[in-house]
């Protein structure tokens, strides 16, 4: 069953312009949602993933700026509060989500609370891993 979490996670409007770009350019990934999901690893112990992929039928529901954002459950709960922005600074352009509920710290040495997806967010919105943004 489709739930709908309109305060789950934000997108800016310059993400959601980039994402609509990348999802219309390519016939695959047209009209798509966009799948922001969590996995274990990495220096922080999550790290997330972006694709656009098929809704499943048990998905919470974001609908920002034109741009469709399905979540599995598990990852509705670590990401709630969340924002996700495009930053496209001469240090290298990519998504980035930014979790108030991170905590950083130990290995990855940075103590930030953004998991930046930068040169790890290919051109169809997917990311292999977005570790601590240091």
């Amino acid at each position: 069953m489709e739930t709908t979490s309109e305060n789950a996670i934000t997108l800016t409007e310059k993400a959601a312009a980039k994402l609509k770009l990348v999802r219309d350019g390519r016939e695959e990934t047209k009209g798509k949602p966009l799948r922001i999901y969590v996995e274990g690893g990495g220096c922080c112990g999550m790290q997330y993933g972006m694709a656009f992929d098929e809704k499943q039928a048990d998905d919470a529901v974001v609908n920002a700026h034109g741009v469709e954002i399905v979540m599995d459950g598990m990852s509705v709960d670590y990401l709630r509060g969340s924002t996700v922005d495009f930053d496209d600074s001469l240090q290298g352009a990519g998504f980035k989500i930014i979790n108030p509920n991170a905590s950083c710290g130990g290995g990855c040495g940075s103590g930030d609370k953004s998991q930046g997806c930068g040169s790890g967010s290919d051109s169809e919105g997917q990311s292999g891993g977005c570790g601590c943004g240091h």
